[in-house]
């Protein structure tokens, strides 16, 4: 089911085309998100939506990712501590089997050679994790990436490019897509509302469609 056309329209995400029948792309062996988390926590939450609009957990399990990915593929999605349950929540819905932590970026201040603490919820946090999901059967073609990403900060939750190139090392050069980019990389597809979508059809919605 598509998540209803109002109720995303008026965060900004780019889905003017909600209800419309589409192709199924299919296809996408490697799947990259980083999705734009809503907390409870009305401190935590004001400050994200400062930077760009959330979506709700039911908003996220309803967009048709199952339907773009690979009988073989692989997702690799950013999650917070905090959201652990709604991410394992995800995974099932986007229609993936949770396997481990691909990578934990250990985030260094912009402007020093020290360590960046935020404010956290019970410790001080540091570390945002990228958890690794499988569809199928899909296979390894590096054994020697390792999981740490030691980088700076960069703008507000943008993740360290080199988690691509981990990507690409671990699974080597295979269709792929990025969801909630910020960029467009070379050689992915990307899909979000600070770019411009290259997915034409994205299951029953269709983001390139009236806007």
């Amino acid at each position: 089911m598509a998540p209803p056309q109002s109720a995303l329209n008026r965060r900004g995400w780019p889905w003017p085309g909600a209800g419309k029948e589409c192709d199924n792309i299919g296809g996408y062996s490697i799947i990259y998100a980083d999705p734009p988390w809503r907390y409870s926590a009305k401190k935590v939450q004001g400050a994200a939506e400062k930077h760009y609009p959330t979506m709700s957990i039911d908003e996220l399990c309803a967009l048709p990712v199952a339907e773009i990915a690979a009988p073989d593929s692989a997702l690799f999605m950013w999650a917070t501590f905090p959201q652990l349950p709604e991410a394992l929540r995800l995974i099932k819905a986007w229609g993936f089997n949770y396997k481990s932590v691909a990578f934990v970026w250990l985030k260094k201040n912009k402007k020093a050679d020290s360590w960046f603490y935020g404010l956290g919820f019970w410790t001080r946090g540091n570390a945002e994790i990228c958890l690794l999901a499988t569809r199928g059967h899909p296979k390894r073609q590096a054994a020697d990436v390792h999981q740490f990403i030691i980088s700076p900060i960069e703008a507000h939750s943008k993740k360290p490019d080199e988690t691509r190139d981990k990507i690409l090392s671990l699974m080597g050069d295979l269709p792929r897509v990025e969801l909630f980019a910020r960029q467009t990389p070379p050689g992915w597809d990307v899909w979000g509302n600070e770019v411009e979508p290259t997915i034409r059809d994205f299951g029953t919605i269709c983001p390139k469609e009236g806007g």
